[in-house]
């Protein structure tokens, strides 16, 4: 284990306010070659599980489709710690990040989708959060759920 893992994890509840704040995270997914496949994503953290939310085809969802197995990574810098002395190799960074693995597979469930395409909007663009949703979009959205099967957090003040 890293030594900053073993000083600086992050608690359960930090690591859960993280996920709530953050807008973006690093979703990877592996190709058929075995090469990682790393993309920003929107993302919801709900009821216990990560929720990603796109187009129904594409190399996201092919991969996901070929090997439900992947990874994120959510992280917040706030500011650079710079050194006292001016010394450039001992700068430092304050900051929060949490890295999970897990299982992802396409919510196929109309009724959940809808609710956590719901709860997306609430999160980013909460002043629309009172209209209904068109069914054709929830019908034609993929939702992606990620069962976290792994999660750890550390921090720098």
């Amino acid at each position: 284990m890293q030594y900053r893992m073993k000083t600086h994890m992050l608690t359960e509840v930090a690591i859960k306010e993280l996920l709530v704040r953050t807008a973006m995270g690093s979703l990877a997914t592996l190709n058929d070659d075995g090469t990682p496949y790393v993309i920003p994503v929107h993302y919801l953290y709900y009821n216990g599980s990560i929720y990603v939310h796109g187009l129904p085809k594409g190399q996201k969802i092919g991969n996901i489709k070929a090997n439900p197995c992947v990874c994120m990574t959510v992280y917040e810098m706030d500011s650079l710690r710079l050194d006292p002395e001016g010394k450039p190799c001992d700068t430092n960074t304050k900051y929060q990040s949490v890295i999970l693995s897990g299982k992802a597979s396409l919510v196929e469930d109309i009724e959940h989708k809808r609710e956590v395409l719901i709860e997306i909007v609430k999160k980013y663009t909460p002043q629309l959060a009172q209209k209904a949703l068109p069914e054709n979009m929830v019908n034609g959205t993929a939702v992606i759920q990620i069962q976290i099967l792994d999660i750890t957090g550390k921090y720098y003040e």
